[in-house]
Protein backbone atom coordinates (compact mmCIF):
# COMPACT_ATOMS: atom_id res chain seq x y z
CA UNK A 1 0.00 0.00 0.00
CA UNK A 2 2.87 2.39 0.81
CA UNK A 3 4.44 1.69 -2.58
CA UNK A 4 1.19 2.55 -4.36
CA UNK A 5 0.79 5.76 -2.37
CA UNK A 6 4.36 6.72 -3.30
CA UNK A 7 3.70 6.11 -7.02
CA UNK A 8 0.57 8.29 -6.87
CA UNK A 9 2.38 10.98 -4.88
CA UNK A 10 5.27 11.09 -7.35
CA UNK A 11 2.93 11.43 -10.33
CA UNK A 12 1.00 14.23 -8.62
CA UNK A 13 4.25 16.09 -7.95
CA UNK A 14 5.38 15.73 -11.58
CA UNK A 15 7.97 13.03 -10.98
CA UNK A 16 6.72 10.86 -13.85
CA UNK A 17 8.63 7.87 -15.19
CA UNK A 18 8.88 7.14 -18.93
CA UNK A 19 7.90 3.48 -18.31
CA UNK A 20 5.57 1.84 -15.79
CA UNK A 21 5.67 -1.95 -15.91
CA UNK A 22 2.77 -3.14 -13.74
CA UNK A 23 2.82 -6.89 -13.22
CA UNK A 24 1.68 -9.63 -10.86
CA UNK A 25 -1.05 -12.00 -9.75
CA UNK A 26 -3.43 -9.41 -8.25
CA UNK A 27 -4.97 -7.29 -11.05
CA UNK A 28 -6.75 -4.84 -8.75
CA UNK A 29 -3.78 -2.57 -8.03
CA UNK A 30 -2.48 -2.84 -11.60
CA UNK A 31 -5.80 -1.42 -12.80
CA UNK A 32 -5.85 1.24 -10.10
CA UNK A 33 -2.39 2.59 -10.95
CA UNK A 34 -3.03 2.40 -14.69
CA UNK A 35 -6.38 4.18 -14.32
CA UNK A 36 -4.77 6.90 -12.19
CA UNK A 37 -2.16 7.54 -14.88
CA UNK A 38 -4.84 7.54 -17.57
CA UNK A 39 -6.95 10.06 -15.63
CA UNK A 40 -4.29 12.39 -14.26
CA UNK A 41 -1.09 12.67 -16.29
CA UNK A 42 -2.62 14.68 -19.17
CA UNK A 43 -5.12 17.49 -19.14
CA UNK A 44 -8.48 16.66 -20.70
CA UNK A 45 -7.73 18.95 -23.63
CA UNK A 46 -4.49 17.04 -24.34
CA UNK A 47 -5.89 13.50 -24.29
CA UNK A 48 -7.52 13.48 -27.73
CA UNK A 49 -4.21 13.56 -29.60
CA UNK A 50 -1.81 12.34 -26.94
CA UNK A 51 -3.39 9.43 -25.07
CA UNK A 52 -3.64 6.00 -26.67
CA UNK A 53 -4.91 2.72 -25.21
CA UNK A 54 -3.82 -0.52 -26.89
CA UNK A 55 -4.54 -4.18 -26.08
CA UNK A 56 -1.84 -6.83 -26.08
CA UNK A 57 -3.85 -9.28 -28.15
CA UNK A 58 -4.26 -6.72 -30.96
CA UNK A 59 -0.76 -5.26 -31.33
CA UNK A 60 2.87 -6.28 -31.73
CA UNK A 61 5.89 -5.03 -29.83
CA UNK A 62 6.99 -3.23 -33.00
CA UNK A 63 3.69 -1.31 -33.13
CA UNK A 64 4.00 -0.35 -29.47
CA UNK A 65 7.56 0.92 -30.00
CA UNK A 66 6.54 2.89 -33.08
CA UNK A 67 3.75 4.61 -31.12
CA UNK A 68 6.01 5.21 -28.12
CA UNK A 69 8.61 6.98 -30.30
CA UNK A 70 6.02 9.41 -31.63
CA UNK A 71 6.25 13.01 -30.39
CA UNK A 72 3.30 14.58 -28.53
CA UNK A 73 1.11 17.15 -30.24
CA UNK A 74 0.73 20.50 -28.49
CA UNK A 75 1.54 18.91 -25.13
CA UNK A 76 4.57 18.17 -22.96
CA UNK A 77 4.10 14.41 -23.16
CA UNK A 78 1.95 11.58 -24.51
CA UNK A 79 0.57 8.57 -22.61
CA UNK A 80 0.53 5.10 -24.16
CA UNK A 81 -1.25 2.39 -22.14
CA UNK A 82 -1.00 -1.27 -23.15
CA UNK A 83 -3.73 -3.27 -21.40
CA UNK A 84 -3.60 -7.08 -21.17
CA UNK A 85 0.10 -6.86 -22.03
CA UNK A 86 0.54 -10.43 -20.76
CA UNK A 87 -0.78 -11.52 -24.17
CA UNK A 88 2.62 -10.39 -25.49
CA UNK A 89 4.60 -12.57 -23.06
CA UNK A 90 6.27 -14.57 -25.84
CA UNK A 91 7.74 -11.48 -27.49
CA UNK A 92 7.96 -9.05 -24.55
CA UNK A 93 11.77 -9.20 -24.46
CA UNK A 94 11.81 -7.40 -27.83
CA UNK A 95 10.88 -4.28 -25.88
CA UNK A 96 14.34 -4.17 -24.30
CA UNK A 97 16.00 -1.95 -26.92
CA UNK A 98 13.29 0.72 -26.51
CA UNK A 99 13.39 0.53 -22.71
CA UNK A 100 17.17 1.06 -22.74
CA UNK A 101 16.63 4.36 -24.57
CA UNK A 102 13.00 5.45 -24.01
CA UNK A 103 11.39 8.52 -25.52
CA UNK A 104 11.49 11.11 -22.69
CA UNK A 105 8.17 12.67 -23.73
CA UNK A 106 6.29 9.33 -23.67
CA UNK A 107 4.76 7.65 -20.62
CA UNK A 108 4.49 3.96 -21.52
CA UNK A 109 2.30 1.89 -19.19
CA UNK A 110 2.21 -1.90 -19.51
CA UNK A 111 -0.46 -3.85 -17.61
CA UNK A 112 1.11 -7.31 -17.39
CA UNK A 113 -1.48 -9.20 -15.33
CA UNK A 114 -1.17 -12.65 -13.75
CA UNK A 115 2.47 -12.91 -14.86
CA UNK A 116 5.88 -11.55 -13.86
CA UNK A 117 8.97 -10.62 -15.81
CA UNK A 118 11.97 -12.89 -15.37
CA UNK A 119 14.34 -10.92 -13.13
CA UNK A 120 17.32 -12.54 -14.85
CA UNK A 121 16.41 -11.16 -18.26
CA UNK A 122 17.60 -7.90 -19.84
CA UNK A 123 14.14 -6.34 -19.98
CA UNK A 124 13.61 -6.51 -16.21
CA UNK A 125 16.98 -4.90 -15.53
CA UNK A 126 16.43 -2.25 -18.21
CA UNK A 127 13.02 -1.24 -16.84
CA UNK A 128 14.53 -1.04 -13.37
CA UNK A 129 17.05 1.52 -14.62
CA UNK A 130 14.87 3.75 -16.79
CA UNK A 131 11.38 3.25 -15.39
CA UNK A 132 9.38 1.65 -12.59
CA UNK A 133 8.43 -1.96 -11.95
CA UNK A 134 5.46 -2.60 -9.68
CA UNK A 135 4.61 -6.15 -8.63
CA UNK A 136 1.04 -6.61 -7.42
CA UNK A 137 1.01 -9.54 -5.01
CA UNK A 138 -2.21 -11.28 -3.93
CA UNK A 139 -3.31 -10.91 -0.34
CA UNK A 140 -3.61 -13.91 1.93
CA UNK A 141 -7.14 -14.65 3.08
CA UNK A 142 -6.39 -13.47 6.62
CA UNK A 143 -5.24 -10.08 5.25
CA UNK A 144 -8.34 -9.29 3.21
CA UNK A 145 -10.52 -8.34 6.19
CA UNK A 146 -8.04 -5.63 7.20
CA UNK A 147 -7.90 -4.46 3.57
CA UNK A 148 -11.70 -4.08 3.58
CA UNK A 149 -11.51 -2.05 6.79
CA UNK A 150 -8.80 0.23 5.35
CA UNK A 151 -10.71 0.83 2.11
CA UNK A 152 -13.94 1.63 3.93
CA UNK A 153 -12.12 3.72 6.53
CA UNK A 154 -10.65 5.86 3.77
CA UNK A 155 -14.20 6.56 2.59
CA UNK A 156 -15.47 7.30 6.11
CA UNK A 157 -17.25 4.00 6.73
CA UNK A 158 -16.69 1.26 9.29
CA UNK A 159 -17.45 -2.46 9.12
CA UNK A 160 -18.19 -5.03 11.80
CA UNK A 161 -15.75 -7.98 11.88
CA UNK A 162 -18.43 -10.53 11.02
CA UNK A 163 -19.59 -8.45 8.05
CA UNK A 164 -16.04 -8.23 6.70
CA UNK A 165 -15.60 -11.97 7.19
CA UNK A 166 -18.82 -12.69 5.30
CA UNK A 167 -17.47 -10.78 2.31
CA UNK A 168 -14.16 -12.66 2.40
CA UNK A 169 -15.80 -16.07 2.68
CA UNK A 170 -18.30 -15.34 -0.10
CA UNK A 171 -15.99 -13.51 -2.53
CA UNK A 172 -12.60 -14.98 -1.64
CA UNK A 173 -9.47 -12.86 -2.10
CA UNK A 174 -10.46 -11.24 -5.41
CA UNK A 175 -10.04 -7.56 -4.53
CA UNK A 176 -11.79 -6.37 -7.68
CA UNK A 177 -14.96 -8.31 -6.83
CA UNK A 178 -14.86 -7.14 -3.23
CA UNK A 179 -14.28 -3.53 -4.31
CA UNK A 180 -17.30 -3.68 -6.61
CA UNK A 181 -19.51 -4.88 -3.76
CA UNK A 182 -18.13 -2.20 -1.42
CA UNK A 183 -18.93 0.43 -4.05
CA UNK A 184 -22.54 -0.81 -4.07
CA UNK A 185 -22.75 -0.46 -0.30
CA UNK A 186 -21.23 3.01 -0.35
CA UNK A 187 -23.72 4.10 -2.99
CA UNK A 188 -26.66 2.88 -0.89
CA UNK A 189 -25.56 3.66 2.67
CA UNK A 190 -24.92 7.16 4.08
CA UNK A 191 -21.39 8.24 4.97
CA UNK A 192 -20.34 7.24 8.49
CA UNK A 193 -22.40 4.02 8.49
CA UNK A 194 -21.05 1.04 10.42
CA UNK A 195 -21.66 -1.80 7.96
CA UNK A 196 -23.26 -4.83 9.63
CA UNK A 197 -24.10 -8.40 8.55
CA UNK A 198 -27.66 -7.18 7.96
CA UNK A 199 -26.39 -4.63 5.43
CA UNK A 200 -24.43 -7.38 3.65
CA UNK A 201 -27.45 -9.68 3.54
CA UNK A 202 -29.90 -7.00 2.37
CA UNK A 203 -27.69 -5.37 -0.27
CA UNK A 204 -25.33 -8.08 -1.49
CA UNK A 205 -27.43 -11.19 -0.95
CA UNK A 206 -25.14 -13.12 1.37
CA UNK A 207 -27.15 -14.78 4.13
CA UNK A 208 -26.02 -13.64 7.57
CA UNK A 209 -27.25 -16.89 9.15
CA UNK A 210 -26.47 -19.51 6.50
CA UNK A 211 -22.87 -19.03 5.43
CA UNK A 212 -19.48 -20.66 5.95
CA UNK A 213 -18.62 -18.31 8.81
CA UNK A 214 -21.67 -19.44 10.78
CA UNK A 215 -21.07 -23.09 9.84
CA UNK A 216 -17.50 -22.91 11.10
CA UNK A 217 -18.71 -21.29 14.33
CA UNK A 218 -21.45 -23.91 14.83
CA UNK A 219 -19.00 -26.77 14.29
CA UNK A 220 -16.50 -25.18 16.66
CA UNK A 221 -19.18 -24.93 19.33
CA UNK A 222 -20.43 -28.47 18.55
CA UNK A 223 -23.88 -27.02 17.87
CA UNK A 224 -25.10 -29.99 15.83
CA UNK A 225 -28.60 -28.62 15.22
CA UNK A 226 -27.37 -25.28 13.86
CA UNK A 227 -24.66 -26.94 11.75
CA UNK A 228 -27.22 -29.28 10.19
CA UNK A 229 -29.57 -26.41 9.39
CA UNK A 230 -26.77 -24.62 7.58
CA UNK A 231 -25.62 -27.60 5.53
CA UNK A 232 -29.22 -28.37 4.57
CA UNK A 233 -29.46 -24.79 3.28
CA UNK A 234 -26.17 -25.31 1.39
CA UNK A 235 -27.53 -28.53 -0.15
CA UNK A 236 -30.58 -26.65 -1.42
CA UNK A 237 -28.45 -23.77 -2.79
CA UNK A 238 -25.29 -25.47 -4.12
CA UNK A 239 -24.47 -22.78 -6.70
CA UNK A 240 -24.21 -20.08 -4.04
CA UNK A 241 -22.44 -22.38 -1.57
CA UNK A 242 -19.91 -24.53 -3.49
CA UNK A 243 -18.65 -27.51 -1.52
CA UNK A 244 -15.04 -26.90 -2.51
CA UNK A 245 -15.17 -23.48 -0.83
CA UNK A 246 -16.73 -24.87 2.34
CA UNK A 247 -14.11 -27.61 2.59
CA UNK A 248 -11.29 -25.14 1.98
CA UNK A 249 -12.49 -22.78 4.72
CA UNK A 250 -13.05 -25.60 7.21
CA UNK A 251 -9.59 -26.95 6.43
CA UNK A 252 -8.08 -23.52 7.14
CA UNK A 253 -9.99 -23.34 10.43
CA UNK A 254 -8.89 -26.75 11.69
CA UNK A 255 -5.32 -26.23 10.51
CA UNK A 256 -5.27 -23.04 12.58
CA UNK A 257 -6.86 -24.97 15.47
CA UNK A 258 -3.98 -27.45 15.28
CA UNK A 259 -1.55 -24.53 15.61
CA UNK A 260 -3.61 -23.20 18.53
CA UNK A 261 -3.26 -26.51 20.39
CA UNK A 262 0.51 -26.31 19.96
CA UNK A 263 0.80 -22.85 21.51
CA UNK A 264 2.18 -22.60 25.02
CA UNK A 265 1.06 -19.02 25.39
CA UNK A 266 -2.68 -18.96 24.72
CA UNK A 267 -3.28 -15.32 25.61
CA UNK A 268 -5.69 -13.50 23.28
CA UNK A 269 -3.00 -11.31 21.68
CA UNK A 270 -0.57 -14.18 21.15
CA UNK A 271 -3.24 -16.45 19.64
CA UNK A 272 -4.33 -13.66 17.27
CA UNK A 273 -0.72 -13.07 16.19
CA UNK A 274 0.12 -16.77 15.79
CA UNK A 275 -3.03 -17.56 13.78
CA UNK A 276 -3.04 -14.35 11.76
CA UNK A 277 -6.55 -13.39 12.89
CA UNK A 278 -8.15 -10.40 14.58
CA UNK A 279 -8.56 -10.67 18.40
CA UNK A 280 -12.37 -10.58 17.89
CA UNK A 281 -12.23 -14.15 16.52
CA UNK A 282 -9.98 -15.68 19.19
CA UNK A 283 -12.95 -16.84 21.30
CA UNK A 284 -14.01 -19.09 18.38
CA UNK A 285 -10.71 -20.96 18.61
CA UNK A 286 -10.80 -21.15 22.42
CA UNK A 287 -14.27 -22.71 22.24
CA UNK A 288 -13.30 -25.12 19.44
CA UNK A 289 -10.10 -26.02 21.29
CA UNK A 290 -12.17 -27.24 24.25
CA UNK A 291 -14.45 -29.30 21.99
CA UNK A 292 -11.81 -30.81 19.70
CA UNK A 293 -8.57 -32.12 21.23
CA UNK A 294 -5.45 -32.22 19.07
CA UNK A 295 -5.90 -35.87 18.03
CA UNK A 296 -9.48 -35.22 16.87
CA UNK A 297 -8.35 -32.12 14.94
CA UNK A 298 -5.77 -34.20 13.07
CA UNK A 299 -8.46 -36.76 12.23
CA UNK A 300 -10.79 -34.02 10.97
CA UNK A 301 -8.11 -32.60 8.68
CA UNK A 302 -7.77 -36.09 7.17
CA UNK A 303 -11.58 -36.26 6.77
CA UNK A 304 -11.57 -32.92 4.99
CA UNK A 305 -8.92 -34.11 2.54
CA UNK A 306 -10.99 -37.19 1.80
CA UNK A 307 -14.13 -35.05 1.28
CA UNK A 308 -12.16 -32.72 -1.00
CA UNK A 309 -11.21 -35.67 -3.22
CA UNK A 310 -14.83 -36.83 -3.30
CA UNK A 311 -16.05 -33.33 -4.16
CA UNK A 312 -13.93 -33.57 -7.31
CA UNK A 313 -15.63 -36.81 -8.34
CA UNK A 314 -13.06 -39.34 -7.12
CA UNK A 315 -14.59 -42.24 -5.20
CA UNK A 316 -17.89 -40.45 -4.58
CA UNK A 317 -20.00 -42.78 -6.77
CA UNK A 318 -23.40 -41.06 -7.01
CA UNK A 319 -23.10 -38.84 -3.95
CA UNK A 320 -24.32 -35.26 -4.34
CA UNK A 321 -22.36 -32.39 -2.83
CA UNK A 322 -25.00 -32.18 -0.11
CA UNK A 323 -24.53 -35.88 0.71
CA UNK A 324 -20.75 -35.48 0.93
CA UNK A 325 -21.12 -32.52 3.28
CA UNK A 326 -23.67 -34.29 5.50
CA UNK A 327 -21.42 -37.36 5.77
CA UNK A 328 -18.44 -35.15 6.58
CA UNK A 329 -20.32 -33.24 9.27
CA UNK A 330 -21.49 -36.47 10.94
CA UNK A 331 -17.94 -37.82 11.10
CA UNK A 332 -16.52 -34.53 12.37
CA UNK A 333 -18.98 -34.01 15.17
CA UNK A 334 -19.27 -37.59 16.48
Amino acid sequence: MNEINQIVSDIKSGNIKPIYFLMGEEPYYIDKISDFIEDNVLEESEKGFNQVVMYGRDVSIEEIVASAKRFPMMAERQVLIVKEAQDLSRTIEKLTSYVENPQPSTVLVLNYKYKKLDKRKKLYKAVGKSGLIFESKPLYENQVGDWIRRVLGGKKYQVEPKAAQMLVEFLGTDLSKISNELDKLITILPEGTIITPDHIEENIGISKDFNNFELRKAIGERDILKANRIINYFAQNPKNNPLVMTISLLNSFFTQLLIYHGLQNKSRDNVAKALGIRPFFVTDYISAGRNYPMRKVAQIIAMLRDADVKSKGVGASNQTQGDILKELLFKMMH
